[in-house]
């Protein structure tokens, strides 16, 4: 069995703080740059310990990080490079696009971004845009077919490249959002878990980024000047349900500061007795239970 990556964030915050920044061409001046460094070590700090904690990678392991053009995915490709020149196994990564062929789709902007990075990568072309025109009806929302064919493209490549993890650039509030949108809408209490076997058991999904805060992913992207590439065919759908579950989520932060925290936390803290699934926790078996503590307690009792 392969050993698990031990990411200790702090060498790397070390070593971070002597390494020059990339940063937009006007440099910043000494407070900007200090606030600029504080968010590029917090960042790279909840990723290795999200990678610490769900043992996300290990030695040798090929990662295939999904690059859609979005500021989510320019970020964990970033933090996991900087990483990856202080983490103590050896791992390499391998960037994939999916060209899903949206009229007007930029081509040319993340080849010649990743070719400036030095990057391994790849872009995949699959024609998922015109499925999921044809196949939705007019006025529904296209996420749930578009997320099906990405997936199905991106999990197929990644056996076609030989790689062995799939990083993902969902972040805290997206996990929160999924937990609420199934709650509200699929009657589940489920989310994104940040380490996940697809369900035939042929690729294992990372999402490195799960401790990270959107707000913070926002600003270092903006910092970093990432050339984003708007989604037309998510962004700009109307009564999106997920829309609807953020800014309920962006409120409650703003009125109630730290409930998103305590939220997530509750995500990692799950009690399978105080909830009503059958199949997680076994109601049926209390009462033996029950009978067994008391016999044992008897037992203790006449030992004394």
């Amino acid at each position: 069995m392969q050993d698990a990556v031990t990411f200790d964030p702090r060498p790397a915050d070390e070593a971070a703080s002597a390494e020059p920044s990339t940063l937009s061409a006007e440099a910043p001046d000494a407070k900007a740059k200090r606030e600029f460094n504080k968010l590029q070590k917090r960042l790279r700090r909840q990723v290795g310990n999200a990678i610490i904690d769900f043992d996300m990678i290990r030695e040798g392991d090929k990662v295939m990080v999904c690059l859609s053009g979005g500021k989510d995915s320019y970020t964990m490709l970033e933090i996991l490079r900087n990483l990856q020149r202080n983490a103590p196994v050896n791992f390499s990564l391998v960037a994939v696009n999916l060209d899903q062929k949206q009229p007007g789709f930029p081509e040319h902007v993340l080849p010649e971004y990743l070719d400036g990075l030095g990057v391994d990568y790849h872009i995949l072309e699959r024609d998922t845009y015109s499925v999921v025109k044809e196949k939705t009806p007019e006025g529904k929302t296209t996420c749930a077919l578009c997320s099906r064919l990405r997936r199905g493209s991106l999990y197929g490549y990644a056996e076609e490249i030989g790689a062995t993890k799939i990083a993902l650039g969902h972040h805290r509030e997206d996990i929160l959002e999924t937990l609420f949108l199934n709650m509200f809408f699929g009657g589940s209490l489920k989310s994104m878990p940040p380490k996940l076997l697809s369900d035939d058991g042929k690729n294992i999904v990372i999402r490195p980024l799960a401790y990270c805060r959107e707000a913070d992913i926002a600003e270092f992207s903006e910092r970093m000047a990432f050339p984003i590439i708007p989604c037309n065919l998510c962004g700009s759908q109307p009564n999106l349900q997920r829309q609807v579950v953020k800014e309920m989520l962006a409120e409650w932060e703003a009125k109630h500061p730290g409930r998103l925290e305590s939220m997530f936390k509750a995500v990692t803290n799950v009690a399978p007795s105080q909830l009503a699934d059958r199949e997680l926790f076994d109601f049926a078996g209390l009462e033996d239970k029950q009978a067994k503590m008391q016999a044992d307690r008897i037992d203790l009792h006449q030992e004394r």
